[in-house]
């Protein structure tokens, strides 16, 4: 029974890890345009995203060492 629990998982994991694929190619396709279009605001988008990634890792490092 349990080879089929992981197995389940397995195919969960494989499907999250084809559905980010495609969705950071198409967080590349917009990062592309918006510097194309509006540097200046793609720039100041991208480093208030880049802040909010650094509390989650910092956040996610908190609860990893409980």
């Amino acid at each position: 029974m349990k080879k089929k629990t992981t197995n389940n998982y397995s195919k969960i994991i494989d499907q999250i890890s084809n559905a980010r694929k495609m969705n950071n190619t198409n967080w590349m396709k917009i990062l592309r345009l918006s510097f194309k279009l509006a540097p200046r605001d793609a720039k100041k988008i991208l480093k208030d995203i880049n802040i909010q990634d650094k509390k989650i890792s910092k956040l996610v490092e908190k609860i990893s060492r409980k």
